[in-house]
């Protein structure tokens, strides 16, 4: 596939852990990675949490491979760099293919 299709643009955050000033620590986010992507939606469901329906997406996410892309694990977070949307990062397969990255993200859960 061409680089024709990768449209989007997303940025990758590494979770750290950053002293709350209380004896304990709070996770943060900071940038790694930022690159373009491809999104496929896969599927939306609903679910009621504490007495409210609340709504979730999952998407596949390809981006091309690379050292900054191979790094990405199942803790970091993904945004969508144009809407402002993040997303956790739940799976990644970097040895389908070794020309491209795809990444199974979802939206609509805490972060």
């Amino acid at each position: 596939m061409s680089a024709g299709p990768l449209q989007e643009r997303v940025a990758f955050d590494m979770p750290t852990l950053v002293a709350d000033g209380r004896g304990g620590n709070e996770r943060t986010f900071s940038e790694e990675y930022r690159c373009a992507a491809h999104f496929k939606y896969v599927r939306g469901r609903e679910a009621v949490d504490a007495g409210g329906l609340t709504g979730t997406a999952v998407f596949k996410v390809k981006i091309r491979s690379c050292l900054a892309a191979l790094r990405i694990t199942a803790d970091y977070r993904m945004r969508d760099v144009r809407r402002g949307l993040s997303y956790n990062v739940i799976d990644m397969d970097n040895v389908t293919d070794r020309d491209w990255v795809w990444l199974t993200v979802e939206a609509g859960v805490a972060i």
